[in-house]
């Protein structure tokens, strides 16, 4: 049998597995605690900032199918984008052209499930072949023009629009959007998780103000990048960029939890 023929078969039955277990579970998050959902944070936070649009749905997938294609061809590989960002997504936006009920579309993970088979059927079937199919002389070629282009709709495109929508949404989610995504900026390197979850806390706020739920949502998220600053050594560069003196006690913790940043 033709070697591409064969990968293509493969990737077929390996697609469909993905889309299928990806988009349900993903579907079931947002049914938890009475049900167990299966899926990423950061997928069910870029789910709700799509706000329910198919267009930003398929957008957003488009932004990070260029990356994975790009992977796929230059080393073979197919990353984590394919199947916590693009297939639900793209599942998402299917599932929502015709119905915007979101019990009967994006929350209910029998019909995610089925489209997710259909376009994780499709899309690893496409990034497969495709990277079969190129000669390996031009496979770099082709890493270093795709390369840079998805870069460049990760960040800053990607950025944004995720903070035109964060402000769109509301005084407190722009707010939240805009403070907290450049935070992730510094820390991270990219602005939209940061983003993201500004906008899940400022919606959180206005729809059920400042309860326990909400105030331990935003301890949790300041929590999470102090904790993420100090492991990425935020704090010694910051200390350094002014030209302050770096405490020693601060050093040591450094050096004892191997967090002391690179020269």
């Amino acid at each position: 049998m033709n070697e591409t023929l064969t990968i293509a078969l493969e990737s077929m039955v390996i697609g469909a597995l993905i889309g299928f277990g990806a988009s349900a579970g993903v579907a079931r998050m947002f049914h938890a605690p009475k049900v167990q959902g299966m899926g990423a944070f950061r997928t069910l936070g870029e789910l709700n900032a799509c706000e329910n649009d198919p267009v930003a749905h398929f957008s957003f997938g488009l932004g990070f199918f260029f990356n994975a294609w790009a992977s796929a061809v230059g080393t073979g590989a197919l990353t984590s984008d394919v199947d916590h960002r693009i297939v639900p997504h793209w599942a998402a936006a299917l599932s929502m052209t015709k119905n915007r009920n979101l019990d009967e579309t994006l929350h209910n993970p029998r019909r995610m499930a089925a489209y997710g088979a259909c376009v994780g059927l499709v899309l690893v079937t496409v990034l497969n072949t495709t990277a079969a199919s190129i000669p390996h002389s031009l496979q770099k070629v082709a890493a270093d023009v795709l390369g840079p282009a998805s870069e460049w709709l990760i960040n800053p495109v990607m950025p944004i629009v995720f903070w035109m929508a964060a402000v769109d949404a509301g005084r407190r989610s722009g707010g939240w959007g805009t403070v907290l995504g450049g935070l992730a900026h510094v820390v991270m390197g990219n602005a939209v998780p940061g983003i993201v979850l500004g906008i899940v806390v400022g919606k959180g706020i206005d729809d059920l103000g400042w309860t326990r739920v909400t105030k331990s949502l935003a301890g949790a998220v300041v929590t999470l990048f102090v904790v993420s600053a100090f492991l990425r050594g935020v704090d010694i560069q910051l200390l350094q960029q002014m030209k302050a003196d770096v405490p020693h006690w601060l050093s040591r913790l450094h050096d004892a939890t191997g967090t002391t940043p690179t020269k």
